[in-house]
């Protein structure tokens, strides 16, 4: 998978996808992991599978009480940090481990200054600062 400015994002049946990469910040030997993530304004957090976890050797930082879809409650791990590339963007975080594919929530969005283009379908950085991410911190 290719993560650069030529990233390619899949979509599904209104499903947004984007390849991105996470690396283990405190594992400066580990290659990046390179995967595809669904993209979902409606989540808040990174959320990656267990083998993710285990490749990275990511450390769980503590537990976290997590609602699901479905309105029941679990405890997950809590992991990092982590690097989180997109394109020209990148941030820093840490993940809860839980279900099968990884699911790159609104928080490292709104970091990375992404948005979903909405015809189509597809994650990308904001059109207004192109070059260089940009926040609000007033």
């Amino acid at each position: 998978m290719n993560i650069g400015k030529n990233n390619v994002n899949l979509y599904i049946m209104g499903l947004v996808f984007a390849e991105i990469q996470l690396t283990n910040l405190l594992e400066k030997s580990l290659q990046p992991f390179n995967t595809k993530a669904l993209v979902d304004t409606g989540a808040l957090h990174l959320c990656i599978p267990q083998h993710i976890a285990v490749q990275l050797k990511l450390q769980a930082l503590e537990q976290r009480e997590v609602s699901l879809a479905d309105g029941s409650k679990k405890l997950v791990p809590y992991v990092g940090p982590l690097k989180v590339v997109f394109q020209n963007r990148s941030c820093f975080t840490g993940a809860m481990v839980l279900g099968d594919e990884v699911l790159l929530g609104a928080i490292p969005m709104e970091d990375m200054d992404l948005v979903i283009h909405p015809s189509r379908l597809q994650l990308i950085p904001n059109p207004n600062s192109p070059n260089i991410p940009a926040s609000v911190a007033k």
